[in-house]
């Protein structure tokens, strides 16, 4: 069986404001507060994750080709997002 590990992102140049509000908050805590280190932190990027799993009826040239197919049509919106996935065969 395969498994499509996918991993949607901002292409360069997009505005991510979760991102933007996220690295803020950790560069703005005192030093000692949560952990020491975060001012050394220069960008964070959002992105949401997917895991497809096909049946067994799927060999890997398929699973590949149907992975494509669903990211750029429905998971990703391709203006402004990239995306890469890898499979992975696991036993049932």
């Amino acid at each position: 069986m395969w498994i499509a590990k996918v991993i949607v992102s901002y292409k360069t140049g997009i505005l991510d404001p979760e991102a933007k509000t996220i690295h803020n908050a950790l560069i703005s805590f005192p030093e000692g507060i949560l952990s020491e280190g975060y001012q050394y932190i220069s960008k964070i990027e959002t992105g949401k994750y997917f895991q497809i799993s096909f049946d067994d009826s799927v060999n890997r040239e398929k699973a590949e080709e149907l992975t494509k197919q669903a990211c750029d049509k429905l998971l990703t919106n391709p203006v402004i997002q990239k995306y890469k996935f890898q499979l992975e065969e696991v036993s049932k």
